[in-house]
């Protein structure tokens, strides 16, 4: 009779020392740990107050943080850990790669196809891109889940301990933590830039009242970027500026945070982007494949499908095939009447043979309000600049 197959989860690492060892030794255990769980790499820092309160408050202040009001939100939390967990002392941060800076290889069809060929020719209908994060399943779920056994671990060998996990929707400064934690610096398009993953990664961390012992920042320089302008001058739509982004510009906030009509003029510039944006990733040095690059890999969730779409066939979606399309990944906070939207503007981007469908969402029917607006602008938009 065969036997259950292995956890792959199960560590061969022994026990998680406990309170009698030294934070060192409880270090050396979390980081390896980490690593045997998946993800690619880990660090500690002390839980303390941000550093960053002055700038965050002026980004807010000015609007840069645009359709995310959820950014105003809990600012005193995001800025001293400690109020989101009280008693931590220490933040055990993980990176997970998702991509390895190969190539982008989506299915992406002609620009200017016949408007014969659409009904008849599956390869020449237009097809919008999805970013390559957004590819896999929900990382929040993944990566919260895996860190999850770590603290289970943690806090059975550490009687009295608890602690919180945080993956990108609770208030942290999670970039900040990373870099605090030796494991990178913050790029010119604000993203974590790793020497070995470059900024293909997602982060979580896990806020306890264990004291671990900080890794700290590591010895590469202050400034990854130099003189390099690479990601601002690739922006289409000009919203990085050095350190900041404005996300009332940011192609991956007008897809994925805004619920409203899109600027015209915005929207014009967002090319086949129908989910969340990878150009400043693309451009950036740290970020081209390389032998090292290579060997590190990726995880292997994110290796799949699900990188373009048909976007006549979006511009008729239900929710439940929208949730069926993007199963139980990040995308899914996308509302059907904002993918319609967002197919509308990526169809009126690849060129005028498409009108004829923009002209059939605009006159009403089934389509989503947010969909005949958006198609009414563009078709507007084109006929001015005739």
């Amino acid at each position: 009779m065969p036997g259950r197959p292995a956890d792959p989860h199960l560590t061969a690492l022994g026990d998680c020392p406990g309170p009698e060892a030294t934070p060192e030794e409880r270090t050396r255990w979390a980081l390896a740990r980490a690593l045997e769980l998946g993800f690619h790499a880990a660090g500690v820092c002390v839980a303390a107050p941000s550093a960053e309160g002055d700038r965050l408050r002026a980004w807010l202040a000015a609007g840069k943080h645009g359709a995310m009001g959820w950014m105003r939100d809990h600012v005193d939390t995001r800025l001293d850990v400690r109020a989101l967990h009280p008693g931590a002392r220490s933040v055990l941060v993980v990176l997970l790669r998702y991509s390895d800076g190969s190539p982008d290889r989506v299915e992406r069809a002609p620009a200017e196809s016949a408007t014969a060929n659409m009904a008849t020719c599956p390869a020449h209908r237009p097809r919008g891109r999805v970013a390559r994060y957004a590819r896999g399943p929900d990382y929040h779920d993944l990566m919260k889940r895996r860190l999850g056994r770590l603290q289970r671990e943690l806090e059975r060998a550490n009687p009295g301990a608890t602690g919180r996990r945080t993956c990108d929707i609770e208030p942290a400064m999670e970039r900040e933590l990373a870099v605090r934690a030796g494991l990178g610096r913050i790029g010119k398009h604000t993203l974590l830039i790793s020497p070995a993953l470059g900024s293909w990664t997602l982060i979580a961390s896990l806020v306890t009242t264990v004291e671990l012992a900080p890794t700290g920042p590591g010895p590469e320089p202050e400034d990854p970027c130099q003189s390099c302008t690479r990601c601002i001058d690739a922006c289409p739509t000009r919203a990085i500026h050095p350190w900041s982004v404005d996300a009332s510009r940011c192609i991956s906030a007008l897809t994925l945070e805004d619920r409203g009509n899109l600027d015209p003029a915005l929207a014009s510039l967002m090319g086949d982007w129908i989910g969340g944006c990878d150009i400043c990733q693309e451009v950036c040095p740290h970020n081209q494949p390389t032998r090292r690059s290579r060997a590190v890999g990726a995880h292997p969730s994110w290796a799949g499908g699900n990188g373009s779409f048909d976007l006549l066939a979006m511009l008729d979606w239900t929710d439940s095939q929208r949730r069926a399309a993007w199963r139980a990944g990040a995308l899914r906070r996308m509302s059907a009447s904002m993918a319609a939207r967002n197919a509308v503007w990526a169809l009126s981007n690849a060129g005028a043979s498409w009108d004829s469908a923009l002209q059939r969402v605009a006159s009403g029917g089934a389509a989503p309000d947010l969909a005949r607006d958006a198609a009414r602008d563009a078709l507007s938009a084109r006929q001015r600049a005739r």
